[in-house]
């Protein structure tokens, strides 16, 4: 079956040289962007609920740009003046980046790890007298307590934001050749938008091992996946698709 329109279930690329554009015009196929889940801050009511003072924590560990916002926001509507003193543990580049929109980058004492957690958790050890704070959302990799845990330091979890499942019932009689997925939770906001979706020639396209592991245990049939050694990316692992399904018969 030939692919003419694609959906991806996140937000449209904001940078004009986005490769999905680029696969547009190569391809000749209509892609939409729709987030299938959302973020939004828990309250500081629920914040103390989780017997949370900010005051307590010596370090902070910022592992997304929404924990950066959502840890900024909740110390204001606390009103906790965030000392110049606060150390701040990045997970990257990226969201070391990003805390500049709350603080003045070169007065502070921050820490930057290369991409994933196990590389930021050397940086962590050096400094294991300090009383680490990790504001992030309900739903965080397994691997980042057993990596904290192991460390021996002293440490606190918090939820200060929670993913959620978006309004889709606009989309109910718009079909697409595939479908674009991310994450598990992307998986959940299809079945909770559309508990009677049926796949039949829908095709499905995945990111990451739990997204294939979500996906395959919900019922459905994984039809292109990423990343792979030959397509490392989700827009190489759709246009090789699309090329052998798209090719004249």
């Amino acid at each position: 079956m030939k692919v003419k329109t694609i959906l991806v279930s996140q937000p449209e690329p904001i940078i004009e040289n986005s490769p999905y554009f680029e696969l547009v015009e190569k391809q000749k196929v209509k892609i939409d962007f729709r987030p299938f889940i959302h973020v939004e801050g828990v309250s500081s009511k629920d914040v103390r609920a989780q017997k949370v003072d900010l005051n307590n924590y010596s370090a902070i560990i910022l592992t997304s740009r929404n924990s950066v916002d959502h840890f900024f926001r909740i110390a204001e509507e606390m009103r906790y003046k965030v000392p110049d003193t606060l150390k701040y543990f990045c997970l990257s580049e990226a969201v070391a980046f990003y805390l500049q929109k709350y603080v003045v980058y070169r007065k502070r004492k921050i820490y930057v790890g290369k991409r994933t957690f196990s590389e930021l958790s050397p940086m962590i050890k050096k400094y294991k007298n300090e009383n680490f704070l990790l504001p992030c959302s309900d739903v965080l990799k397994p691997d980042v307590p057993e990596i904290l845990n192991s460390l021996k330091v002293k440490w606190k979890q918090a939820t200060f934001y929670k993913t959620v499942v978006s309004d889709l019932s606009d989309l109910k009689d718009v079909y697409y050749d595939i479908l674009v997925f991310f994450s598990p939770s992307g998986i959940k906001s299809l079945w909770e938008n559309f508990p009677d979706f049926e796949q039949n020639d829908t095709r499905i396209a995945v990111f990451g091992n739990t997204t294939v592991q979500a996906a395959k245990e919900s019922g459905l049939r994984v039809d292109i996946q990423a990343p792979t050694p030959e397509t490392p990316s989700m827009t190489m692992a759709l246009e090789k698709y699309i090329i052998e399904a798209n090719k004249k018969k």
